[in-house]
């Protein structure tokens, strides 16, 4: 795969720009499922952020910018409906746009429904992250982000890629540097801490920040 890990959606036209070299042709020219799963796992979120996310009323940018087509891909109802069904419906997609919230809630619920299991196949889908959608990728959150306790009681999300993210740098008071420093202390492994106007590109194994605002690396 290759990923688009945003803290707050496609927000400025550098962010775009990587989206449009990840896809390699137009955003009217490639078919989008957008996921709201994580909506409905996080306190402060819930039917009416996903609604919004969904129907593109959202001010993170996502599924408004335009795509050739778009559907939904629930993941709490996969289990229900078989593999044979849903499978094609995510290879057939050019790019899984997946909403924020809670993210252990989503990496368990990635996990359940096969999804996860699925991602090493798709070698020629863009994963476009929101805030939990781009956390859920990495190896853990950390004790700050935990909101929803997950079967196993830790804050282990995929593993995906080999780094953390701290997203919102510096919109709320707990989202400060200073925060993001203690953060990224207990993490144990390299983490970036990203505000909304950044995104952490990954193509072929290579790793860029695109950004308009500020970010830090913290190195392992």
């Amino acid at each position: 795969m290759r990923l688009l890990l945003t803290s707050a959606g496609v927000k400025n036209p550098s962010i775009h720009d990587a989206l449009v070299d990840l896809l390699g042709r137009p955003i009217s020219d490639c078919t989008a499922l957008c996921i709201p799963t994580a909506s409905y796992g996080h306190p402060l979120s819930g039917p009416a952020p996903a609604w919004s996310f969904i129907a593109g009323r959202s001010p993170l940018p996502m599924c408004d910018l335009g795509w050739k087509s778009l559907g939904v891909l629930e993941l709490t109802a996969l289990p229900s409906i078989g593999r044979e069904r849903w499978v094609p419906w995510v290879r057939e997609a050019d790019v899984l746009l997946v909403n924020g919230g809670d993210a252990l809630y989503l990496s368990h619920w990635m996990r359940e429904s096969g999804l996860a299991d699925l991602l090493p196949s798709l070698e020629d889908t863009v994963w476009v992250g929101l805030s939990a959608g781009s956390m859920v990728l990495t190896p853990r959150i950390g004790e700050l982000f935990v909101e929803w306790t997950s079967p196993d009681g830790s804050d282990s999300t995929l593993g995906v890629v080999d780094f953390s993210i701290f997203p919102h740098l510096g919109l709320q008071p707990h989202n400060t540097a200073e925060v993001a420093e203690k953060w990224a202390a207990g993490i144990a492994g390299p983490a970036y801490a990203i505000d909304d106007e950044t995104a952490v590109k990954v193509a072929d194994g290579v790793v860029e920040v695109v950004s308009e605002g500020h970010w830090t690396l913290f190195p392992s």
